[in-house]
């Protein structure tokens, strides 16, 4: 019955958690969002949609890559990046994750890339009444003496209790008795001291053994208990106290004072003789384990010593309770509170985690355009934990602080450009303001990435070329190349002939557009065209594509493809023989005709006319009846005789 009781009464307070989260929803602004979520619940529970309270569509989701930033653990929540909403990813143990923390808030970080957002969604955990108060044994025996006055104080153990706040101990109860009553001294952070009072003298003739029952009891509804049996044995006459010779005690530490470093001795006094004076001196009960694992007390001499690892970042103050007992029958004790105040020192170097970062950037990205997010934190405190950030190095980039304390920007600070530099290694240094300062470096790699900002560019311009006329029809007479500094398809040029204008030789030429190699349709006559110009066009395949054109200077030269034709004399039929008369007498030396030739080629390939050798009898008898010249070439003759 009792069983089936509490798991109703857990529903109903799930059940009020989650309407708690709902209104708590309600209540928060665009500006903050603020979930809270009962322990304990069911996995896949839902916390709030996340998405609707930031104001984001759902569809965004995805495609922005929306995400929880977590460490290695599991982490304790997922989204949904279907449709935005927060859900529990696994139980979630309040004790575990927050201890004795009177408010349990998880700051979730969550991210939305391109462009970068970092939302910072808080997360309440409340505390449900899960754990019974238990004290650290079962019986307690406890010696009094009957000389002890009424008003006698004495300390009993505390109860525990892993749940906070109102779900912890709340009050003692002691069972009804005539000599004693109970008092409850409350030392803050759910810490509730019983002590129990004398308030009518023993008398150990009428009863020697009192039988008491302590009821620890939390806030819960309905509340949680737990006991411990007291057992008091009266004893004889030991009438005086320790009595220390301080008011107070306290010192203060730093971290990394060496284990073995007596820090203070405490003293206290008997007026009592024999064991009845003598002291020893011990830790309260209330004095918790781990304080036990940093210090320990020297019964006889009252000397305090480290005998652990301080770390001020874990706790900077420690209250401990000292008690001096005699060693008479019906011991006497004493308490008395030792401040121990742990002093920072700088033993922790900044750690930088990079929320988030695009590894590839666009050469054509503005000034201040955001590359990466950066944290860093110290866990030291005061000037030890305060940090600063700096890139040390001739790179486009710097840092800008965030509104977010300790959070960072890396922006570009000038315009990049692939074509000089392609990709960045960039150091943050993290350096706190410690003394001596400590600092710490984070590298990332930063690509720059491709975008169509160089045309192409030919090798030679303009480019100028010689061709031998009577050239073969489709062979390649020709190539141009240019080249690109962008890259992939940015750099992956064609070529192609303008065929605008007035040029119109340029159809009689084709092009291969992938290597520049240009090919003649036809065969061109140096006698017809000596010299023709055309453009060609080199476009690259980004976009939008760029290009750029040259002019090509095309010479034909010559070949000896023409005879010489003589043009004079000629005779009536236009063949090349004449009859030229001569008068009889006279002299050697006289003029008889002039031979004129024409021949379409040039240069050497061009007419040219010399005189014909023949031996003297001949060149005589030739002289009589007329001159024999010979126009010739290099590989050609025509005879003309006069």
């Amino acid at each position: 019955m009792e069983q089936r009781g509490r798991q109703a009464w857990r529903e109903r307070w799930l059940w009020v958690s989650c309407l708690f989260a709902m209104v708590a929803f309600k209540s928060v602004s665009f500006a903050q969002i603020r979930y809270s979520i009962a322990e304990e619940v069911k996995e896949g529970t839902v916390v709030g949609h996340i998405a609707k309270d930031i104001g984001l569509d759902k569809r965004a989701l995805k495609n922005r890559g929306y995400r929880i930033v977590h460490g290695s653990t599991e982490p304790l929540f997922r989204v949904n990046q279907d449709d935005g909403i927060l859900y529990v990813n696994r139980k979630i143990d309040r004790e575990e994750v927050c201890e004795r923390s009177k408010a349990c808030v998880i700051e979730l970080k969550t991210v939305l890339e391109n462009p970068l957002e970092v939302h910072y969604v808080p997360v309440e955990v409340l505390d449900v009444n899960d754990h019974a108060p238990t004290f650290p044994e079962n019986e307690k025996l406890l010696e009094i003496s009957e000389s002890a006055l009424p008003g006698a104080r004495f300390q009993l153990h505390a109860a525990h209790d892993a749940d906070s706040g109102l779900l912890s101990v709340q009050q003692y109860k002691l069972s009804p008795n005539e000599h004693f009553r109970l008092e409850v001294k409350d030392r803050g952070e759910d810490r509730k001291i019983p002590i129990l009072i004398l308030q009518k003298s023993l008398d150990r003739e009428s009863v020697k053994t009192h039988n008491l029952l302590l009821t620890a009891i939390d806030g819960g509804k309905p509340p949680k208990s737990g006991e411990i049996k007291i057992t008091i044995e009266v004893v004889d006459v030991n009438d005086n106290h320790p009595v220390f010779t301080k008011e107070s005690y306290s010192v203060q530490l730093q971290e990394n004072t060496a284990i073995g470093t007596t820090i203070i001795q405490v003293n206290a006094t008997d007026p009592d003789e024999g064991a009845n004076g003598e002291v020893l001196y011990s830790f309260s009960n209330d004095v918790h384990g781990k304080v036990r694992g940093y210090f320990d007390l020297n019964s006889i001499t009252g000397e305090i010593t480290v005998s652990g690892v301080l770390d001020f970042e874990e706790r900077n103050r420690y209250e401990i309770d000292i008690q001096a007992s005699d060693k008479g029958v019906g011991t006497f004790t004493t308490d008395k509170s030792v401040i121990i105040d742990i002093i920072d020192v700088n033993d922790n170097a900044p750690e930088i985690e990079v929320m988030s970062y695009s590894k590839a950037l666009p050469e054509d990205s503005k000034s201040g355009t955001t590359v990466a997010v950066i944290t860093v934190k110290d866990s030291d405190s005061g000037i030890n934990g305060k940090v600063m950030c700096s890139i040390n190095q001739d790179v486009p980039f710097t840092l800008t602080p965030s509104v977010q304390t300790n959070m960072y920007s890396v922006v570009t600070k000038t315009l990049l450009d692939r074509e000089k530099q392609s990709q960045y290694d960039v150091t943050i240094t993290a350096k706190d303001a410690g003394e001596p300062n400590l600092a710490s470096e984070k590298t990332i790699q930063i690509d720059i990435s491709d975008v169509n900002d160089n045309s192409p560019q030919f090798v030679l311009s303009p480019y100028t070329f010689y061709l031998t006329e009577n050239n073969s029809p489709g062979d390649s007479i020709f190539k141009v190349q240019a080249t690109d500094q962008d890259e992939g398809n940015n750099a992956l040029i064609s070529y192609h002939i303008f065929r605008g204008g007035e040029n119109l030789l340029s159809s009689f030429l084709n092009m291969n557009s992938e290597n520049g190699d240009i090919v003649a349709l036809k065969s061109f006559d140096f006698e017809t065209l000596k010299t023709f110009k055309f453009q060609v066009v080199a476009t690259d395949s980004g976009s939008p594509s760029l290009s750029s054109n040259v002019s090509v200077n095309v010479f034909l030269l010559d070949q000896n493809d023409n005879p010489p034709v003589i043009l004079h004399p000629v005779s009536s039929n236009g063949s090349a023989e004449g009859v030229e008369e001569v008068p009889r007498n006279v002299p050697a030396g006289h003029l008889v005709t002039k031979v004129r030739a024409y021949d379409a080629d040039i240069g050497y390939n061009g007419c040219a006319l010399k005189p014909r050798t023949y031996p003297p009898s001949i060149y005589q008898k030739q002289t009589m009846t007329g001159l024999c010249v010979t126009a010739s070439n290099t590989d050609l003759e025509r005879n003309a005789t006069c």
